[in-house]
């Protein structure tokens, strides 16, 4: 049983009926993700604030860090903030500023601008730990287990897009003879709104491409194990930094504590009896 999805009947995905699978993947696991990423951050808050950390390796290498981590936590940021606006936008506010091919061809440059700045950083930062004994024996079966999924998220994501990007139909079949054009923000974005509605309409992803499935699915598993890993200092912005007070140094003595610049003779900072010693 089909229905067509938009009024370009000939072009449209069509929406198929749901069975038991497709109810719970995108019925039941939306909110199962929901609630142990809220319910597992907050146990993790309330009861181990002490591992609430990025476990920083800096201390054992810092070159290749400087360059793999601003790459893949930009390129993650702008990735994120593209998802935020293709899925939480609705496409008519979008067609009131730009047209829709205007629109993809932005969508695609940029994001395959920020996806590849990700997985170049993400790939120094997992050969950096890799072959940096020190930094590898800091890497728990936990991260080994994040990274996999992490990279599985991103290389889905990729590859769905490209495949859209060269095959507008997604690789779905033509119906009634008519090629069709995947359009994912008259599917999936709906579909992901409609979660917050608690109202899931679960036909709209029943004949979105498959490429785009395992995205989604993969991602909601990282979202699942997210709160039980080092990615919850993603969740931690520190704004009281913003806020607290300057770190005042005061004299002691004869002693100038604090009151050393950088290119200053460090022994002329000091008292001379220090110095000696």
């Amino acid at each position: 049983m089909y229905a067509l999805a938009s009024e370009h009947a000939a072009h449209a995905v069509p929406v198929g009926e749901p069975g038991i699978v497709d109810t719970l993947l995108w019925g039941v696991l939306p909110y199962v993700t929901i609630l142990v990423l809220i319910g597992g951050t907050i146990w993790r808050y309330r009861t181990d604030q002490f591992s609430w950390t990025t476990r920083s390796s800096q201390i054992y290498e810092s070159k290749m860090l400087r360059l793999g981590s601003p790459l893949f936590h930009y390129g993650l940021a702008a990735v994120f903030m593209g998802h935020v606006g293709g899925l939480v936008v609705p496409k008519m506010l979008t067609d009131l500023v730009v047209d829709d091919h205007t629109y993809h061809i932005v969508a695609l440059v940029g994001g395959s601008a920020a996806a590849a700045a990700t997985i170049l950083g993400l790939f120094l930062l997992l050969w950096r730990r890799r072959r940096n004994a020190q930094v590898f024996s800091a890497t728990t079966m936990n991260d080994k287990f994040m990274y996999f999924v992490l990279v599985a998220v991103i290389l889905a994501g990729t590859a769905a897009t490209l495949i859209s990007a060269f095959d507008p139909s997604g690789g779905l079949p033509p119906v009634n003879g008519h090629e069709v054009e995947f359009n994912y923000r008259t599917s999936i974005a709906v579909w992901f709104r409609s979660i917050f509605y608690f109202h899931p309409e679960v036909a709209l992803m029943v004949n979105v491409p498959v490429a785009f499935k395992i995205h989604i699915i993969v991602a909601m598993v990282l979202f699942i194990i997210w709160p039980f890993t080092r990615l919850v200092h993603a969740l931690t912005v520190p704004l009281h930094y913003l806020f607290r007070p300057y770190t005042i140094y005061r004299s002691r003595g004869n002693e100038r504590v604090g009151a050393r610049r950088g290119w200053d003779n460090p022994q002329e900072a000091l008292p001379r009896e220090r110095v000696n010693r």
